[in-house]
């Protein structure tokens, strides 16, 4: 499995980014977000990286950042929803916002994707939403409400970390610590940050 490539960016369109390490060219399927932290070709580069295997063939994919990585795993485990699909909605809307989208249960968001419909966008939310409740304790749920007059703000930021990959037992110490009255998308931000996600 190829975790990541570090090497020279040898080539770039709207689509995909080739990344030469040691004489030998990988091409990486990667969203405009991606695409656009890439630097010139000639310069070096790097992406995370996951390898689609599929009958017939395989395709990679690159990403920026780990947390971009982590929503697209999320995203692909959803039925019916595939990684073309998965890059479309990250080149429309970042990571985190995806995240956030789930957690609050606004499937519509997705459905201005284009090739994203009302019934694959509802699973999306649905499946993932599902899931994070489904971990959510109820001891956590105490401690989010516990932590603002409703809790709506921190709940929805678990709710969206955990979409994105983490587990509460992660995040929950960090946001104990944090501002409860910060925005959900703050409070998201803050977290990342003490876990070094770059």
């Amino acid at each position: 499995m190829i975790y990541s490539l570090n090497g020279i960016l040898s080539y770039k369109d709207d689509s995909v980014a080739v990344i030469e390490c040691a004489g030998v060219g990988y091409a990486a399927k990667a969203s405009w977000h991606t695409l656009s932290t890439l630097g010139k070709i000639g310069e070096t580069a790097r992406l995370y990286t996951y390898m689609h295997i599929y009958e017939g063939g395989a395709e990679l994919f690159g990403f920026a950042d780990l947390l971009e990585k982590s929503c697209f795993i999320q995203l692909i485990s959803v039925s019916g929803v595939g990684p073309k699909a998965a890059i479309s909605i990250l080149s429309s809307i970042p990571a985190q916002q995806v995240a956030l989208l789930i957690a609050s249960g606004d499937d519509k968001a997705f459905t201005r994707i284009k090739g994203i419909g009302t019934k694959t966008a509802q699973r999306i939310v649905l499946e993932l939403k599902d899931r994070i409740t489904k971990e959510k304790t109820p001891a956590t749920v105490l401690q989010t409400k516990a932590c603002s007059s409703d809790g709506a703000n921190v709940s929805d930021a678990l709710s969206a970390l955990m979409v994105l990959g983490y587990t509460q037992n992660e995040v929950m110490p960090i946001i104990s610590k944090l501002d409860c009255s910060l925005p959900s998308q703050d409070i998201i931000k803050q977290v990342l940050k003490a876990l070094s996600v770059k």
